[in-house]
């Protein structure tokens, strides 16, 4: 998953996943009962909101319907911007409303989502609001008839390439998300809410630790160091160190690792939870400070403040085992990690994105 830098000026807001299917669910409830191309169709968001679809295909038999959309994602630049979204409606089923694998929508095939093993990865929102359209529009027809409802995403299955989903068991597709309807420009949810899923997870699993770290270089270090782990005990936190530890809070985690590129490690000894160089950038006083109490002399530390980047720093001082200053950084992250963790165990493992080197200093 890629991090971009967030445009200047207002934002504008788009629709999830979940939304778009509702409304092509809707078209289709309507397009099988009136037997009549559907062209639009105005949804309820879960705060209350009417907001209207336009469906760009619509086809029917008597026995089912197909519509779809394409997602618009406002500013977000989410991998399922401009996606065809479809929903095929059908009788049958055992329940009064049925979800259907679908293509382009990944199936769960592990334990600890908020979706069943053997289910379409659809959550739990957009479920309820896909059923509730459907009980709507067998009440305004007067139709007592158990209802499938299969959601489709063109190309779904490639998108999913560039999600975290394959790690979380969901496979050969997207998730199909939203807990509002919309999508907030640069809120970075659906990252967020893999970093909790990819937790749960490892969970539900059997594991009782897990290593958290920026991302794919850092990852494939760290499962250098602890090759007995299995894949879904590294979770990714890109950016979101700060609601990482919260989902910890909330889990029975015994213990876990961080690792961290050196730019992020100098950004959290400062305070910064969130690592995203929109939101904070690293301190160079702060840092010289910092190896001035490690007992570097004064030249050394004015070294730091005429550094560009904070990798600069294994030109100052090895990247290597006893080095103090590496110690001061990695006491400091602690000291932040401790502020806002409940107490559990933990180590940090600095990384040099550089020479793509570990230091552990746990």
């Amino acid at each position: 998953m890629s991090l971009q830098p967030v445009p200047k000026g207002e934002l504008r807001w788009g629709y999830s996943t979940g939304a778009c299917a509702t409304a092509c669910t809707k078209a289709a409830m309507m397009a099988l009962l009136e037997q009549e191309d559907v062209s639009a169709v105005t949804i309820t968001l879960p705060d209350g909101e009417e907001v209207l679809f336009r469906i760009h295909h619509c086809s029917y038999t008597t026995d089912s319907a197909t519509c779809a959309t394409y997602k618009d994602s406002g500013d977000d630049p989410d991998v399922t911007n401009g996606a065809e979204i479809s929903s095929t409606v059908s009788f049958g089923g055992m329940l009064p409303v049925n979800f259907l694998p679908g293509e382009g929508v990944g199936m769960v095939t592990l334990p600890g989502l908020s979706v069943p093993v053997g289910e379409p990865a659809i959550n739990p929102v957009p479920r309820q609001m896909m059923s509730a359209v459907v009980r709507e529009i067998c009440r305004q027809y007067n139709v007592d008839s158990h209802i499938g409802v299969s959601v489709r995403v063109t190309n779904g299955a490639t998108m999913a390439e560039k999600t975290l989903n394959a790690r979380l068991g969901i496979v050969n597709g997207i998730s199909i998300l939203g807990t509002t309807g919309r999508v907030k420009p640069f809120s970075a949810a659906a990252y967020i809410a893999s970093i909790e899923q990819g937790i749960d997870v490892a969970l539900a699993n059997g594991l009782q630790t897990v290593v958290i770290n920026s991302g794919g270089r850092s990852e494939k270090l760290l499962r250098g160091l602890y090759p007995q782990l299995p894949a879904m005990a590294f979770v990714q936190y890109g950016n979101w160190i700060g609601e990482t530890l919260e989902k910890i809070n909330n889990t029975p985690l015994q213990s876990f690792t961080i690792g961290m590129m050196l730019g992020k490690a100098v950004k959290l000894a400062g305070g910064a939870l969130n690592t995203h160089s929109n939101q904070s950038s690293w301190d160079k006083e702060f840092v010289a400070g910092l190896a001035a109490t490690a007992g570097y002399p004064p030249e050394k530390c004015e070294t730091i403040r005429q550094l560009s980047m904070a990798r600069g720093l294994t030109e100052l001082f090895p990247f290597e085992s006893g080095e103090p200053f590496y110690a001061a950084l990695a006491a400091q992250c602690r000291q932040v990690i401790a502020s806002v963790l409940k107490p559990v165990p933990f180590e940090i493992v600095l990384i040099d994105a550089a020479d793509q080197h570990l230091l552990y200093v746990d």
